[in-house]
């Protein structure tokens, strides 16, 4: 089980059909991180904001892309504070630190101030993504974790138990990855995150695990070792 890990989450994982956030989702996550707080792990979180926004919207909205990148990063805030609420309505104490100064809601990202927090207990969710245009929350992911010495990013996908060759959902012949190194990740351009994270969590030797969220207690799994992932490292094979 690993001590300190960051979980990273779409903003359209906390979403329905029927509305923004579904809240169905809302109470599984808190229930399940509750019980890997529980069992003694810190937990630090970097949501996205796809449910609002994305940065690729700016030319069918006709609005500025950098605009929209930060219309995205005040979409994260929201998406923040809605774990923070669930998390709180299930006993678990929850911070919420901005890259964007917006003190009448959230704390201001401090490094040292999160790893405080994450070793009396408490979850951190990371929001305003790095506070700059141009970055994904993928990013954000990477340099958070840099920042907090997590020991794996969680990357939670929806429907997608790891890494393929192919897109599943086009070819049903496509082959899981059990393991990969970063440099696999970009020589073969696979699409798990953008290349500015891919290279920055394999130059500060940052695990990184993805796995499917739809399956039942897999955050719990995933911070276990249980779950049916991609491992993604440095040396690629562990």
């Amino acid at each position: 089980m690993y001590k300190r890990v960051l979980l990273k989450l779409s903003g359209e994982a906390l979403s329905s059909t029927e509305g923004i956030f579904d809240p169905v989702v809302l109470d599984d996550l808190s229930s399940q991180i509750k019980t890997i707080v529980d069992n003694g792990v810190e937990v630090a979180i970097v949501v996205g904001g796809g449910n609002f926004v994305r940065g690729r919207m700016a030319e069918d909205l006709g609005i500025d892309r950098i605009q929209v990148d930060y219309m995205g990063m005040l979409g994260t805030v929201i998406n923040a504070l809605a774990i923070q609420g669930s998390l709180e309505g299930h006993g678990v104490a929850t911070r919420v630190q901005t890259a964007i100064d917006m003190t009448k809601v959230a704390e201001p990202f401090i490094p040292r101030r999160a790893v405080r927090h994450l070793e009396k207990g408490r979850v951190v969710v990371f929001g305003a993504g790095t506070g700059s245009a141009f970055f994904s929350t993928d990013t954000t992911a990477a340099l958070r974790a840099s920042e907090i010495k997590a020991d794996v990013i969680l990357m939670a996908k929806n429907g997608v138990d790891g890494v393929y060759n192919e897109d599943p959902n086009v070819n049903p012949d496509a082959v899981r990855y059990d393991s990969l190194s970063y440099m696999d990740v970009l020589q073969q351009e696979l699409t798990i995150m953008d290349s500015t994270a891919t290279s920055m969590c394999m130059d500060n030797d940052i695990d990184l695990v993805v796995f499917n969220m739809n399956e039942k207690n897999n955050i719990i799994k995933a911070v276990k070792g249980e779950a049916v992932a991609t491992h993604i490292s440095k040396g690629g094979k562990k």
